[in-house]
């Protein structure tokens, strides 16, 4: 289970799915924005939810917002909270600040006031989006830095049957496997059978033979996936 506590400013749709996400995963969460109608949305999902607003110093203070591993500041279109709320997080030194951006323009100024880690969820999903058209076998994509990517791809038919740790795919490729995604056959509190996905990590310990409808994780350069993708071929 992941660990760490960490705080979300700004319960807009994007918001709202890191602060679930983050929760589900592990996280202690705490959910924050200036409408209780949207912090009750998410009150039953995290470990916290506090309305206030985040441009009032006291109000953070009063939540030891600067205890946080981090805080992604995700407020949106509201520019003016988004910067305010910046440079009071700076100045209370925040270990790790997010922050999301919707322009370039917005990703420039939050770049000048000390910002180092910047999303924008809008070329982030255009990106993924490019490479999941051009290659249906990635599910899904993440751009890292010095040209890598994090990459789940379903495992190519000439796989099947073989052993994870046999097929030395690290050497091979220059790939790391993080984990294996593979449905199991499971029945529920009545009885019922039904397929539910689960997540094997370092596969190569469990000696796990790949089979049709299994997903590696990968971490990549781009060429390295290409040519890992290209066995069926």
């Amino acid at each position: 289970m992941a660990e760490g506590k960490f705080a979300i400013i700004g319960l807009g749709q994007f918001g709202t799915s890191v602060a679930k996400n983050l929760s589900m995963l592990g996280a202690e969460v705490m959910a924050i924005d200036r409408e209780i109608e949207r912090v009750d949305i998410v009150k039953d999902d995290v470990a916290y939810a506090v309305a206030l607003d985040s441009t009032d110093i006291k109000a953070l203070k009063a939540q030891s917002i600067h205890e946080m591993d981090a805080v992604l500041l995700a407020i949106g279109e509201n520019v003016e909270g988004l910067l305010l709320t910046t440079v009071l997080l700076l100045e209370l030194k925040v270990k790790r600040i997010i922050a999301r951006a919707v322009s370039e323009q917005q990703k420039i100024i939050l770049q000048k006031l000390g910002v180092s880690e910047i999303i924008l969820p809008e070329d982030e999903v255009g990106k993924m989006t490019a490479e999941m058209l051009l290659n249906p076998e990635i599910q899904s994509f993440m751009a890292l830095p010095d040209g890598y990517e994090v990459v789940e791809v379903i495992v190519p038919r000439r796989l099947y049957g073989k052993y994870l740790e046999d097929l030395d795919i690290e050497a091979t490729f220059n790939a790391d496997i993080i984990a294996l995604r593979r449905l199991f056959e499971e029945r529920n509190a009545l009885g019922v059978t039904e397929y539910k996905e689960h997540l094997i990590r370092n596969p190569k310990d469990v000696k796990s033979v790949l089979q049709k409808g299994d997903k590696l994780i990968m971490l990549a350069t781009k060429k390295s996936i290409k040519q890992f993708l290209e066995i069926n071929s």
